[in-house]
């Protein structure tokens, strides 16, 4: 195999997780990839509100041209950035062990937590998902979109603009910054992302012997969860502006699988759980969300529809 070109994003977290799999290829076949830094839509329009930017695709499109054209031969995402839809001359022939799936509370003031922040205090997240169940869990506070890399997000809350803001645990375990975590979300809580935690290697659907020679760093458990989510995802004609989160896990053979849809004020929150043998994980992504439909989600879903539209 010839030394591959790794694509990924600019930011500190991203060229993390390329280092990271560059180092796990290495190990896996001896051969030392190059890493290439390319600038996505979601980079260059970093203080637009996804809603004005598109929100599906914003932080991959460029890379997977980049893989089409042939530029680069893998590319390293954060699966809760890819949508439903992708292109049929690519391919994911790893998804990475999975870590940490949990949101979690970073605070101005140490010691915080999101039940003892003050009446009106402003937190700030991009995520509709978050922005709507931290309203179910407490309406009082000033929830604040926020856009930017992690460490623009941490300057944020270190200089009082915001009292809180609302991280992925697993961004701040990879760059070694766990300490300023007050708080960490079960996800009866806060319900992650679809894909929250897992990265993935994209290839050309032609390139099978690449895919052959990186077959090593794929994880089945962490496969098979992804597939349950996104199935679900597709299902519910999800994107990254959509207040939905879900959880799937292998407990004892078998696949678990919890989902939450919240209206964007919080006052509406939709919860169930399923589960089915590993090997049917689309299924039970496809049923879980035909469970969220009957229980009242596609009004949910409709409506924030018709906001964006």
């Amino acid at each position: 195999m010839k030394a591959p070109r790794i694509g990924t994003r600019g930011s500190i977290l991203a060229k993390w997780q390329a280092e990271y799999v560059r180092k796990r290829i290495l190990q896996a076949t001896g051969v030392d990839a190059e890493i290439v830094i390319i600038k996505t839509t979601g980079d260059k329009l970093a203080q637009a509100p996804f809603s004005q930017i598109g929100g599906q695709g914003v932080f991959i499109k460029e890379l997977e041209e980049a893989l089409l054209s042939e530029e680069i031969d893998l590319a390293v995402h954060s699966i809760k950035d890819v949508p439903t839809d992708v292109p049929s001359r690519l391919c994911f022939p790893v998804i990475c062990r999975r870590d940490d799936v949990r949101d979690c509370l970073v605070t101005a003031k140490p010691g915080g937590t999101l039940s003892t922040l003050r009446k009106g205090a402003r937190i700030g997240t991009s995520s509709l998902r978050r922005q709507a169940q931290v309203r179910h869990a407490r309406p009082d506070l000033d929830v604040r979109e926020l856009r930017g890399n992690v460490d623009t997000r941490l300057r944020k809350v270190e200089s009082g603009e915001y009292d809180a803001i609302l991280l992925a645990k697993a961004g701040l375990d990879r760059l070694g910054l766990s300490g300023r975590i007050a708080e960490t979300f079960e996800p009866d809580v806060l319900m992650p992302a679809v894909g929250q935690g897992a990265i993935g290697v994209q290839a050309r659907l032609k390139d099978e012997e690449m895919h052959e020679a990186i077959a090593a760093l794929d994880d089945f458990e962490t496969r098979q969860s992804i597939v349950a989510e996104r199935a679900l995802l597709g299902s519910l004609q999800g994107g990254c502006q959509v207040p939905l989160g879900a959880w799937a896990r292998l407990e004892r053979g078998e696949l678990f699988m919890d989902a939450v849809v919240c209206s964007p004020n919080g006052q509406q929150h939709i919860h169930q759980k399923s589960s089915a043998p590993p090997d049917q994980a689309r299924d039970l992504g496809f049923r879980l969300a035909q469970m969220l439909f009957d229980a009242g989600a596609g009004e949910i879903l409709e409506q924030v529809s018709r906001q964006r539209g």
